[in-house]
């Protein structure tokens, strides 16, 4: 399926749009549900681990990529707007341990559409600043984030196989 990967440093903003061959309801899930999220958030050889995620307005997504020797890269993500099915947006940043922040951040706009049962996933991440949006780049995040995106598209097919199976 398609998908379209930009980095404009001028607007400080990363824009990818993945197409995937599943229905809304299954790629929703896979973004919003931590048990979910866990199996794909993570480009191989990492793995996510959650620790809290409250996945509601004010509520928040605070975890892990771990290495495999186990080397911790903790992350919070804060819901600021949800509207089911179609649309959230958090603010991101880079933490410790301990959940202190590691500022500045970014801004996350995810918007969900379906057409014909393929849907397409819109994001937009603005970086508050040149410096964030470089560190990014420079920790792989172009290389990860399209990694992902072929985990989650692995976790979608494995779902559905298993939602066929049970029929």
């Amino acid at each position: 399926m398609q998908m379209d990967f930009i980095v404009d440093k001028q607007t400080k903003t990363v824009s990818i749009t993945k197409e995937f061959a599943y229905v809304l309801s299954l790629v929703w899930d896979a973004y919003t549900k931590p048990e979910l999220l866990d199996q794909w958030w993570a480009p191989k050889p990492l793995t996510s681990r959650t620790k809290v995620m409250d996945f509601k307005v004010g509520g928040r997504r605070f975890y892990a990529m771990v290495s495999p020797e186990g080397d911790e890269r903790w992350a919070v993500q804060k819901y600021n707007s949800i509207t089911p099915k179609t649309n959230f947006k958090f603010f991101n940043a880079f933490a410790d341990k301990d959940e202190n922040p590691e500022l500045p951040g970014s801004d996350w706009d995810l918007n969900f559409s379906e057409q014909n049962g393929t849907t397409k996933v819109s994001i937009s991440i603005y970086n508050e600043s040149p410096e964030r949006l470089e560190r990014m780049i420079e920790l792989g995040f172009v290389e990860g984030a399209k990694a992902q995106l072929k985990n989650l598209e692995e976790l979608l097919a494995k779902l559905l196989r298993a939602k066929e199976t049970k029929q």
